[in-house]
Formats: C-alpha cells, structure tokens, sequence
C-alpha cells in the first residue's frame, strides 16, 4: 500500500512539474542571486500536445536566495500546440491544471484550462491569488483544436 501510494507521488509530481526554459537578469543583487524574468514549460496533463509557457518574475537577493522573498504577480502565458493533439478524457469545462507557490505560505501562481466547445478551442488563463487578498493581473491564451478532434466534455 505504501509503495502505491510513493508510485501515485511522484507521477502527480511529474505531471504537475514545470520544467525550466530560461530566464534573463533584471536587476543586480550584491548579495544573493539578481532578480530575473523566468520562463517555465508546463505540459497539460490531460491534453497531450499543448505545452503552455509562462514567464514571470522571480525575486533574487538574500530572501530570494532562501526562499523567503514574495515574487510579483505578474506572469504572461502562451499556449501552443507542440505535436499531435489528444484527448483521453473527457475535460470539465474549467480546470486547474497546475499551480506553484510564489510566495513561503500566502501567494500561488495558478493556470486554468477553459473548454470554448462552440469554437473547439482550449483557453489557458494565468493568475495569482493571495489567501487575503489575489491580483487581478492575468495573462490569457487560446489553442484552436481541429475539427477533426472535438473536444470531448464532462458533463
């Protein structure tokens, strides 16, 4: 029981995990690593085909350093087809495919999936919230899929 449990572990965390691009300096730190603009990769766990990059910015310094600097919430989003799109499974209309911790307790980056089914489009939206008080700075994308693949819904 205990090893199903390890193995459900780590293949959630694989599929939940964002797999670093690149990032560039923003601002120069004496002490600790510079403020930067990082950009993740982050597969759909349920759509095999579209990966969704996100850029943000990420806070150096000494805090930063050791993880306790709040970094903004501003993040930018594009979604692009990379291979052949597929669906498995049927898709709630909304879904929160992978979210991240951008601050020690309080603030989360979060991407949701949108099913636009009239259009055959997937919609990704990029946020952040704060246990008191969220952002209203968002980030949005679209991936039309083809006819030929409808997009199936849960209902």
């Amino acid at each position: 029981m205990k090893q199903a449990a390890l193995v459900f572990l780590l293949v959630a965390s694989a599929l939940a995990r964002a797999e670093p691009i690149g990032s560039v300096d923003t601002a120069f730190k004496l002490i600790g690593p510079d403020h930067k603009v990082v950009v993740d990769a982050h597969d759909d766990p349920k759509v095999q085909g579209v990966t969704c990059y996100v850029s943000r910015a990420k806070a150096g310094g000494i805090k930063g350093a050791i993880g306790l600097a709040e970094d903004k919430a501003e993040a930018s989003i594009a979604c692009r087809q990379v291979g052949p799109i597929t669906i498995s499974q049927a898709l709630p209309r909304q879904e929160e495919v992978f979210n991240e911790r951008i601050s020690l307790v309080f603030k989360r980056l979060r991407i949701v999936r949108m099913v636009d089914a009239s259009r055959n489009t997937l919609v990704y939206l990029t946020y952040s919230d704060r246990l008191i008080d969220g952002s209203p700075q968002n980030s949005v994308t679209a991936v039309p899929v083809g006819r030929e693949t409808p997009i199936p819904i849960k209902k």
